[in-house]
């Protein structure tokens, strides 16, 4: 394989750069292709774009097919732009490399190389074998992994990319003393969440949570705002539902409770294993988690929902209590903060229960990604 910057990117390899960038916009075509990553695929013949293709979602043709496919005959001796190494291995549907040299292309330029054990070089190793030139647009690397954030750290550290979602008043607050707290960011704001949600494999919440707020954690594709083009690019892919998980250590979720009357699947890990007693529904699953002091075991659910369930995102929509915990444990990527101009008061609920600092060096330190007028409100994006 070839590296190729920015700078070398004249005379023959003149316009790959384009192409690439077009690839990685066909990539986000789709809010979410977990367990699979969201790929573009170009096909380039004679300076012309003769086929295009993006994955919609597990179990569908790869972009590589999708491309190939549109590009016909066109495909042979062209140029392949593929925003992740092509696939080298047999899963709902065959392997990508070998799509490719079935087709007889000259060259796949990829922007990074797959991070799953599976494929890992191997993609490439099969192209080259079938003397196909190989290069790496090693400028578009975090580019295409920004686009799948969940895939990479899920194929690296064994655990999906953790979104904490939060919303506040100007001083701090979550929620009037009383405990009344809807709504206190505008209706701009929750439609905005609603577009996490969709980029998500699971949506993760505490049985406090449930009990005050009784929550459906459901998509409410209405609320989007997509045109009518991106509601047809993920009319597939929003079949398949995010998980929604309830971390209840003593399994005091009511049955009644929204979550478990809405359709789609909930995984309620406890302290308990699963019951005969149980009476939950058949969309229900209860798991048992390894205890931390004394609640269930963050690590060790996110370590559950990588393995067992494929999740590359997870969205936490929590109170302050568990919102802390994911904090204090260092398990947040990204912090999204809403801020609603209000201010609700000394005795009003506060946003975290993080407590015992005694410097201002103890503070956890954030860095600012973002900041945005959304509605009335600010949303400011952090990471860790």
């Amino acid at each position: 394989m070839k590296t190729l910057t920015s700078h070398q990117l004249n005379g023959t390899f003149d316009g790959w750069g384009v192409y690439m960038q077009r690839a990685l916009q066909l990539a986000e075509n789709v809010f979410n292709t977990s367990p699979n990553p969201r790929v573009g695929c170009v096909i380039v013949k004679d300076n012309d774009i003769v086929g295009e293709g993006w994955h919609s979602s597990p179990g569908q043709n790869h972009a590589e097919v999708e491309a190939l496919n549109r590009a016909g005959t066109r495909a042979q001796s062209a140029v392949a732009f593929v925003t992740l190494e092509p696939c080298a291995h047999t899963g709902k549907t065959g392997p990508c490399s070998q799509a490719l040299i079935a087709a007889g292309v000259a060259s796949v330029v990829i922007a990074s190389v797959d991070p799953d054990k599976r494929v890992n070089g191997q993609g490439i190793v099969d192209l080259e074998r079938a003397n196909i030139n190989v290069f790496h647009l090693t400028d578009f690397d975090d580019l295409a992994k920004k686009i799948n954030p969940g895939y990479f750290k899920r194929h690296t550290f064994g655990i999906p990319f953790v979104r904490l979602k939060l919303a506040m008043s100007l001083d701090g607050r979550t929620g009037l003393a009383n405990g009344k707290s809807k709504w206190i960011t505008s209706s701009e704001a929750r439609c905005d969440v609603q577009k996490y949600r969709a980029k998500s494999s699971a949506i993760v919440t505490g049985i406090n949570t449930v009990l005050a707020d009784d929550p459906q954690l459901t998509v409410r594709t209405s609320e989007l705002g997509l045109d009518r083009r991106k509601l047809e690019n993920n009319k597939i892919s929003f079949l398949h539902k995010p998980l929604r998980i309830i971390l209840d250590s003593k399994k005091r979720t009511p049955d009644t409770s929204r979550i478990i009357c809405n359709s789609g699947k909930v995984k309620i890990f406890s302290l308990l294993g699963p019951e005969k007693s149980d009476k939950s529904g058949n969309n229900v699953e209860h798991i048992r988690a390894e205890c931390f002091q004394e609640r269930v075991g963050l690590r060790n659910m996110l370590e559950c929902l990588s393995a067992s369930f494929g999740c590359n995102d997870v969205l936490v929509e929590a109170g302050s209590t568990l919102s802390t915990s994911f904090i204090n444990e260092n398990l947040v990527d990204e912090l999204i903060v809403y801020i609603a101009p209000k201010i609700l008061g000394r005795d009003a609920r506060p946003l975290t229960e993080i407590i015992g600092l005694n410097r201002m060096d103890d503070g956890l330190q954030f860095k600012v990604k973002e900041v945005k007028q959304i509605g009335p409100d600010i949303k400011v994006t952090l990471t860790s």
